[in-house]
């Protein structure tokens, strides 16, 4: 039987002596989408410092079959983890262009030549972008900065794409366009972490959801199951969202 891409056995992560994550158990196939979702101050945020190395951790986090929990941030993102944090953490001062050369770095160290051909890839998947790529980033509109903080990520084409709260402040329709976008990596066999408020969104895109709840998953399952648990309905999606 072979193992998953992703793998977290009995992890535990906090701030201090504050534990957050009390032995959480997830796993993700490659090209899979889960997502967590959970009220505020759950974990999920913690949850995806911790896997990309921002916060120390216990426990197991194995990628493809070894075990990286001591790997270091930079090495994570070259074994080819990559965060898109929910404050997107552009550099306002650059250009569009220049932000997302900047997310080129990993295949630059890795020797591939061309790695600027990446542009091209983001380029297509958000059109809007080649529109501004000469324009400074911090003049971007909410939507537009999504956008450029998910390209930066996937010039360095991860294998394990983390995205804290995309959804987070946007309009309506640019939430589902951002969706949409999330529904077209998966089809390029990215694997996709989702932390998302919006549990309608997420479980309507992702393969399986885990529900996180004080530090702890309290539910999971296939995400269609989640959409349809009674308990899911009356404390995410609400009640009326119930098929009778």
């Amino acid at each position: 039987m072979h193992a998953p891409l992703l793998e977290i056995n009995d992890l535990r992560a906090g701030y201090g002596k504050a534990e957050v994550l009390h032995g959480l158990h997830l796993q993700a196939e490659k090209g899979q989408v889960i997502t967590v979702i959970g009220p505020n101050g759950a974990g999920k945020s913690t949850l995806l410092n911790a896997l990309m190395g921002f916060l120390p951790l216990r426990g197991s986090l194995r990628f493809k079959g070894e075990d990286i929990a001591e790997l270091t941030l930079e090495e994570r993102v070259m074994a080819g983890f990559a965060l898109v944090p929910e404050k997107r953490e552009l550099f306002g001062t650059m250009t569009v262009e220049d932000n997302l050369e900047l997310g080129g770095f990993r295949q630059m160290r890795l020797g591939h030549a061309h790695w600027r051909s990446r542009l091209d890839d983001v380029y297509t998947l958000f059109p809007r972008l080649k529109e501004r790529r000469l324009q400074l980033a911090g003049t971007l509109s909410g939507g537009e900065r999504q956008m450029l903080a998910v390209g930066r990520s996937l010039m360095s084409q991860p294998e394990v794409l983390m995205l804290d709260e995309p959804s987070l402040g946007l309009a309506p329709l640019i939430v589902k366009e951002i969706f949409a976008i999330i529904e077209t990596l998966r089809q390029t066999g990215v694997t996709i972490v989702l932390v998302e408020q919006n549990a309608r969104a997420a479980l309507a895109v992702a393969d399986h959801g885990y529900v996180l709840e004080m530090g702890e998953v309290s539910l999971q399952g296939p995400a269609a199951e989640l959409a349809q648990d009674s308990r899911v309905i009356d404390t995410y999606l609400g009640a009326t969202r119930r098929n009778d």
